[in-house]
């Protein structure tokens, strides 16, 4: 199970075989950097990559921003050595591309005790396959280090001969099962990229879309898109706002004895407050974050 008072707004992707954009991330406001060794490394490049990242995270200097690399899968040539340089490399998640039942996560399991990884390194995994997204629940439950679903919204839209649409609707299926099983698990939920980099409307709609549906955060492909992901996937001011009147007013009258509590002309239940109370953690987790990861005056950390 996942700390779900951990910022994950923005999980920007970087590939791996690039230094500089490596070197860089350290000073990027995203939430989490993940070091793909995937999709983004050539088959030729699969070695660099990997010790271009092992090289990065030993170095350091990423402040309190959440570290994770993607792995090619086992069913790869890179996938063993990804994993052994993974346990090792001082991140805080590994990334499993391409997830489709629980057995591939217990076999990621028992690698990572043979190559001696940390007892805290999470699995994160990847939903980009109807396989995946129909086995959702046995992937999320095949261990207690399985922290995070990711919708790996691109390729799934190949798998479902779908059509990319504005309003994602030949995906709200998908994103709603995958979103069902993380919060009946207490996962995090991060949703997929959104790949027009020229499409700023689109990117925030689709940004709003992911909040109101439930999702933490969203993976990110591009530094840009940073600013608009932590904006969305925050609570507003008029949210916090409203969130500590509820929790003011319900405690006041909580101390009075009355049963009913009713703010603006609402009637406040429990299950009010007890959003309310979330927002105002997650909002302080994130100032927190901000302030950790803020380049100090000589420009390092």
């Amino acid at each position: 199970m996942t700390d779900n008072m951990r910022p994950r707004r923005s999980l920007l992707f970087m590939p791996g075989v690039n230094a500089r954009a490596l070197a860089k991330a350290r000073e990027l406001p995203a939430d989490g950097l993940i070091f793909d060794l995937e999709d983004a490394v050539a088959p030729a490049a699969k070695g660099e990559a990997r010790a271009a990242v092992g090289t990065a995270l030993a170095a350091g200097g990423y402040g309190r921003r959440e570290l994770v690399v993607r792995v090619n899968g086992l069913d790869t040539p890179w996938g063993r050595d990804d994993l052994a340089a993974a346990a090792r490399c001082g991140c805080d998640a590994v990334l499993l591309p391409k997830v489709e039942s629980g057995a591939s996560v217990r076999r990621t399991l028992d690698l990572l005790e043979e190559f001696a990884a940390p007892d805290n390194l999470e699995i994160w995994c990847m939903l980009e396959t109807p396989r995946g997204i129909l086995r959702a629940e046995e992937i999320a439950t095949a261990s207690t280090r399985v922290a995070a679903l990711v919708m790996g919204t691109s390729d799934l839209t190949k798998e479902l001969r779908a059509r990319h649409t504005p309003d994602r609707r030949p995906l709200l299926a998908s994103l709603g099962h995958c979103l069902l099983v993380a919060r009946a698990y207490g996962l995090t939920a991060l949703d997929g990229v959104h790949l027009d980099l020229h499409d700023d409307t689109g990117f925030a709609a689709a940004c709003r879309q992911g909040v109101d549906l439930g999702f933490d955060g969203k993976t990110l492909i591009h530094p840009k898109t940073i600013a608009v992901a932590n904006s969305l996937f925050a609570p507003d001011a008029a949210a916090l706002a409203w969130a500590r009147k509820v929790i003011t007013v319900h405690s006041a009258a909580m101390e009075r004895g009355e049963g009913i509590v009713v703010v603006d002309g609402q009637l406040i239940e429990n299950l009010h407050v007890d959003d309310a109370r979330r927002l105002v953690a997650l909002a302080a987790a994130i100032s927190a974050l901000e302030a950790a990861n803020l380049p100090a005056p000589n420009g390092g950390h």
